[in-house]
């Protein structure tokens, strides 16, 4: 059985590709809220800007995790 330490650098490791797909899905979604604004469908971008957002929040939540377990 790992080790506490082994235990959380693995999670930390998993928990930040997790925080680079989030950052990636941020990233796509911010072009398409461009994209669906400049065409005129407001509704769908204001969605789009609300998905975002927590994505932001909760990416803020995986960093303040990984810097948890890192700092075990």
């Amino acid at each position: 059985m790992p080790n506490n330490s082994d235990s959380n650098i693995a999670t930390a490791d998993a928990l930040t590709l997790l925080l680079h797909n989030q950052h990636a899905l941020g990233a796509a979604i911010e072009e398409f809220t461009r994209w669906l604004s400049e065409n005129g469908v407001e509704t769908v971008a204001e969605n789009a800007v609300v998905a975002m957002e927590t994505l932001d929040t909760n990416a803020k939540a995986i960093e303040d995790a990984i810097l948890r377990l890192r700092q075990l």
